[in-house]
């Protein structure tokens, strides 16, 4: 690829072409940043929990938990560039030419392959800030109550994101003709959702009880 990633630029950069006219990057890359910053978060209060000798009854578990987080934040973060490739693919397909029939239906199967990998990304990326919800709650119950308040911006950041990229997944199945991929996909991001809302005010509502 010609440009830079867009994981591997400095912050200002990134956020300046997320304000620009181009449409790459856009809310789906937002999304999995928003997620890779909540599994950062986790991350360092397992890393100032872990260590510290009024923390040695859960030391163990924080080493885990750091492992955890550290590997969602790899995977979400993945999904930042994933994203922009993804859109720029429907947005090829969409730029085929129109000028006869037998390329027209060929332009026609090719949204629409295009559009189902654009909804599986944000997908992906909705089920890895789940993930990271159903571990801040832990992370919250045991973590270092001098940086506990991170705990909750860690799970409201991964819910920010979980509902972002699940909104890149209604746009993109509102294109697509195949029943049967729009059922399926939308059931798969109903269970994700399902309780999500609800996990990240207990967690809110206990990193708040500890302040």
């Amino acid at each position: 690829m010609g440009r830079q990633m867009f994981t591997e630029q400095q912050l200002q950069t990134f956020l300046d072409q997320l304000a620009s006219r181009s449409s790459t990057p856009g809310g789906g890359s937002a999304a999995a940043i928003m997620g890779a910053m909540g599994a950062a978060l986790l991350s360092m209060v397992a890393n100032l929990t872990a260590g510290k000798k009024n923390y040695a009854h859960v030391d163990a578990q924080m080493r885990e938990f750091l492992v955890r987080s550290e590997a969602l934040r790899a995977e979400v973060t993945g999904m930042v560039q994933a994203d922009v490739e993804v859109f720029d693919r429907v947005m090829a397909a969409y730029g085929m030419s129109k000028e006869t029939e037998a390329a027209q239906a060929t332009r026609s199967a090719a949204i629409q392959a295009a559009l189902k990998e654009a909804t599986d990304v944000p997908l992906a990326c909705a089920q890895l800030c789940a993930d990271i919800i159903e571990l801040c709650r832990p992370v919250a119950e045991q973590g270092n109550l001098n940086v506990i308040s991170d705990a909750g911006v860690a799970v409201l950041a991964a819910h920010a994101a979980l509902r972002s990229a699940a909104l890149n997944v209604y746009i993109n199945i509102g294109g697509i003709k195949d029943e049967t991929f729009v059922n399926d996909r939308r059931s798969k991001l109903e269970f994700v959702l399902a309780g999500a809302g609800t996990a990240t005010e207990l967690v809110y509502e206990l990193v708040k009880s500890k302040l």
